[in-house]
């Protein structure tokens, strides 16, 4: 017997006829582990006329406001070795904007939606989650983004005090009912304490890594490149940061972890798994593959037929150490 054969019980699936990639995190339950993550993929449903974006496990919508915000002043966008920076600054038209148009398009072509949500003040969650109380079972799941900056307490993240994320999380899930998803932010070094929160005040899953802190700038002009000065990186160059956040806060066994940071194929999909991650979220990538969404799942598929591991839960959280 081989290590392979000592890590997965082949027998119990060998009537399968192709791997099962469904997942479930608490509630929330998926046909597989890939989810664009919030502000590279729209709603799906511009990139459905490349492939079937209905295939996916879910979309991650762009954070939504109370009201339409214009983001920051360009440049806000710059590409860096093995990333890229951007300042975007939450730009959306505002939740109204969503619940009238940009769901009823999803779900036209059947895509699963989890709504992102931001505020500026705790009580911003609250009128948000009033606001999109009669569409909660139309979407899968609402992700607060809880790694936006609290303007209450200078613009540090809200996921930064464990007692903001409790309160803001049982807030939104007492309203709704709904699974909620708190997104953390990765510059911060209480993640676990955070984590612990979300789940006391009703959570069903955390997501992490949001982008990290980064600039660049122009050795002609002596300028930053991007407007607002600094901006977040995201893309291959955060990968290692990001599995080793996401095995981190997985091995505590908290809540199921949606771990994201430089995905950019099925490899790098298969180490946030093994590393512990219940999902995974592809962002930078959709930029520079239109249908890497498509190409992983048909790969984590072709990955797990080779070994003849026909459940993909027999490789989350597997990793040996």
């Amino acid at each position: 017997m081989t290590e392979e054969d000592k890590l997965f019980s082949y027998e119990e699936y060998e009537v399968r006829e192709s791997p099962d990639l469904t997942v479930e995190l608490g509630r929330i339950k998926m046909n597989n582990p890939v989810i664009m993550c919030s502000g590279t993929f729209g709603y799906g449903v511009e990139y459905n006329q490349f492939y079937n974006t209905a295939m996916l496990g879910a979309v991650t919508t762009k954070s939504y406001s109370l009201k339409q915000m214009m983001g920051n002043p360009p440049p806000r966008i710059y590409e860096t070795n093995g990333g890229i920076l951007n300042s975007i600054g939450l730009q959306n038209d505002g939740i109204g904007v969503f619940i009238r148009k940009h769901l009823p398009e999803a779900e036209k072509i059947g895509v699963k939606i989890i709504l992102s949500i931001f505020g500026q003040e705790k009580k911003d969650f609250i009128s948000l989650a009033n606001k999109i109380s009669d569409i909660r079972n139309r979407v899968l799941a609402v992700e607060l983004n809880l790694s936006c900056p609290n303007v209450d307490r200078g613009g540090l993240a809200f996921s930064i005090v464990p007692g903001d994320v409790n309160e803001i999380v049982k807030s939104v899930a007492g309203i709704l009912g709904t699974p909620v998803i708190a997104k953390l932010s990765p510059n911060q070094h209480n993640l676990i304490e955070a984590a612990v929160a979300a789940k006391k005040g009703g959570a069903e899953a955390i997501s992490i890594i949001n982008t990290l802190v980064g600039m660049a700038v122009n050795v002609h002009t002596f300028k930053p490149e991007l407007a607002s000065i600094t901006g977040g990186l995201s893309g291959p160059a955060i990968k290692p940061i990001a599995l080793a956040k996401v095995y981190s806060l997985a091995k505590e066994k908290i809540l199921p972890v949606i771990g994201m940071g430089g995905i950019f194929g099925v490899k790098d999909a298969l180490e946030f798994l093994i590393a512990g991650a219940s999902a995974i979220g592809v962002g930078t990538a959709n930029f520079v593959q239109y249908d890497i969404g498509r190409e992983i799942i048909e790969g984590l598929t072709s990955y797990l037929e080779r070994r003849k591991i026909y459940n993909i839960n027999e490789i989350i959280g597997r990793i040996r150490t």
